[in-house]
């Protein structure tokens, strides 16, 4: 019985960084507003007019809505078109759509481990709750302490990471991710997603986790110390 507490309780410990950050990842997928507050920021507005096409903020809103639409739909392909002078046009091209098609795998991927280790925590934390009328709570505890321990520890090292070197950070990460070079296929894709814009997001998503990180951790601080006093 030992083993498998000990067991159920790394994995648990384990699982809340995975849990946290996939968590965060899928929040900020769905967050139009920030995609849109991004693309001001960068003046990919400006870029697009430069580039001789010239679309309003409602229609960068829209864009942002087709991306959420399409990753969170069983489309193969994006199909997203602008209207310009009462026509509509296709904003990407193939090699674009193509490598959309991965990042929504990409995606596809992380809600998979989102859905997986939040299946294990929730389990995990109803049975330390439950089992035996709470006899298990303090390793709940300290499970969730050392969850958020670790997740800050993997955050820090990720913000140090980007701070230093955020283009070979990012290249690796496209080299690892993806089979091909689409990623780097000319057209509005890259004018869309600039590289201040991916750096947000990284920084985004890494704030976002050890705020959460430092509740787990807080919440399994707040109930040792509470049984202590007790």
């Amino acid at each position: 019985m030992k083993i498998v507490l000990m067991f159920s309780k790394w994995l648990f410990i384990l699982c809340i960084p995975i849990l946290v950050f996939t968590a965060s990842i899928a929040l900020l997928i769905n967050s139009g507003w920030l995609w849109t507050a991004e693309w001001q920021k960068h003046d990919v507005p400006r870029a697009f007019a430069d580039a001789g096409l010239l679309l309003a903020d409602s229609q960068f809103q829209e864009i942002a809505r087709g991306f959420i639409r399409y990753f969170n739909s069983n489309e193969e392909y994006i199909d997203l078109k602008v209207t310009v002078n009462n026509q509509a046009m296709a904003l990407f091209n193939p090699q674009e759509t193509s490598h959309f098609k991965d990042v929504k795998n990409l995606f596809r991927l992380d809600y998979a481990v989102l859905l997986g280790t939040l299946l294990y925590c929730l389990t995990f934390t109803l049975g330390c709750i439950f089992w035996q009328k709470g006899k298990y709570r303090p390793v709940l505890a300290r499970g969730a302490v050392w969850g958020g321990a670790v997740t800050l520890g993997i955050m820090a090292l990720l913000g140090i990471t980007a701070l230093v070197n955020f283009q070979g950070f990012w290249l690796l990460f496209h080299i690892i991710s993806f089979t091909n070079e689409l990623w780097s296929a000319e057209g509005y894709m890259l004018m869309l997603f600039p590289g201040g814009f991916w750096y947000d997001m990284v920084v985004y998503v890494a704030v976002l986790t050890a705020v959460i990180a430092l509740i787990v951790g807080g919440v399994g601080t707040w109930y040792m110390v509470k049984t202590r006093r007790e």
